[in-house]
């Protein structure tokens, strides 16, 4: 990885906050602490889930609601009768994604102009990346594709970026706002987080403050520089309910603590912790599936989701970007770590292959038992 930002903090103090390496291998910008990583996946706990959690805790849906409850326009598909705690826990036989980007291509690999044009107007009004705009109904398209799917033959934990799409739309539908707008106005102002938004481009003042996450040869053909690297976020305009958001690590801990202290953050109460329980709450785990309701959760056995020396009580998720944050109400210790492994290219996984992220993890929870044995 070119760089990275790495947030520790304990008991609701900061012990540990500071920014490695570049944005990219040529070595010209140092990351610094206040800098704004790609969040992927993160997106689906710091933004869509807040929001969820809060209807739940307003008694305007229950995790028992159908899609067809939520959402009856879709009662016509086979997501009618699918549970909103099912899809949160990727138990519901949702197939995991579908690269929409392909079929926009021409034979050629280039993109076909009926759905993307160069200039801004009316009809193309949704920007994908630097001078590429998208049909403004490639939206609407791409929601229908995803609840009219099929769905896979087997139950059993299947990660799937369409939950947080589909709340989405319940989401955008019921308070007649985009996301962004949503979360920001809910959530973000209310915590005065200043650097956590989706397409972070719009502010032109934070352009280098923006690490850049790929040099992308297979879609947009440029770089990726807050244009969100997801291919399906950036054809619904950057502002999606599974990837999207761009932040830095100070304010990931904050949305993490505002987590562990089960909805309060500040003196402000977002939504109850009997609420916030529901959610952090491994349901099926008595059928293998680690997740809690839309949280990751430790692994039941083996190497996975974390190092394994977290209690069963901590929560948090991982980006495909290469970000990871975790909090654990038991040790009340928040862990941020947010780089652009893809940068140059998605290809590259050490990262993942030397499981970089959970082993700072053990690293901290190794010292924290040492201390903990010294006294």
């Amino acid at each position: 990885i070119p760089g990275a930002q790495i947030l520790i903090a304990r008991d609701g103090k900061i012990f540990f906050h500071k920014a490695f390496g570049y944005h990219t291998y040529k070595n010209e910008r140092k990351v610094k602490i206040n800098d704004m990583y790609d969040l992927a996946s993160l997106t689906k706990i710091l933004a869509t889930l807040p929001l969820i959690i809060q209807e739940v805790d307003r008694n305007e849906i229950n995790l028992e609601n159908s899609i067809n409850d939520l959402m009856p326009e879709w009662s016509y598909t086979n997501k009618k009768d699918i549970l909103l705690k099912d899809i949160l826990t990727h138990y519901a036989r949702l197939i995991p994604w579908i690269p929409f980007y392909l079929e926009t291509k021409r034979k050629s690999g280039k993109l076909q102009r009926k759905i993307y044009r160069r200039k801004k107007s009316d009809k193309f009004n949704n920007k994908v990346a630097e001078n590429i705009f998208i049909r403004n109904d490639t939206k609407q398209q791409i929601i229908k594709q995803i609840f009219e799917t099929d769905l896979r033959d087997t139950l059993e934990m299947k990660y799937s970026d369409f939950p947080f799409i589909m709340m989405q739309t319940f989401l955008e539908k019921k308070y007649n706002k985009t996301l962004d707008i949503v979360v920001k106005e809910r959530i973000f102002d209310k915590m005065n987080l200043k650097r956590t938004m989706f397409n972070p481009n719009k502010n032109s003042t934070l352009h280098d403050n923006i690490v850049p996450s790929e040099i992308d040869n297979y879609f947009r053909n440029q770089e990726l520089k807050g244009y969100v690297h997801d291919m399906a976020a950036a054809m619904l305009g950057g502002i999606a309910g599974h990837a999207g958001l761009f932040s830095n690590s100070f304010e990931v801990a904050s949305l993490m603590q505002m987590y562990l202290n089960k909805g309060n953050y500040d003196g402000k109460n977002f939504f109850s912790s009997e609420t916030f329980e529901k959610f952090n709450n491994c349901i099926y785990c008595h059928n293998g599936n680690r997740r809690g309701v839309g949280f990751d959760k430790p692994q039941i056995e083996g190497s996975g989701s974390t190092c394994g020396c977290v209690s069963s009580d901590s929560f948090g998720h991982s980006g495909f970007t290469g970000t990871y944050a975790w909090a654990d109400p038991e040790e009340k210790i928040i862990y941020v770590f947010l780089s652009n492994r893809t940068y140059p290219s998605m290809d590259n996984t050490l990262l993942i292959d030397h499981s970089i992220r959970t082993r700072i993890q053990k690293i901290i929870y190794d010292s924290i038992l040492i201390k903990k044995n010294k006294n």
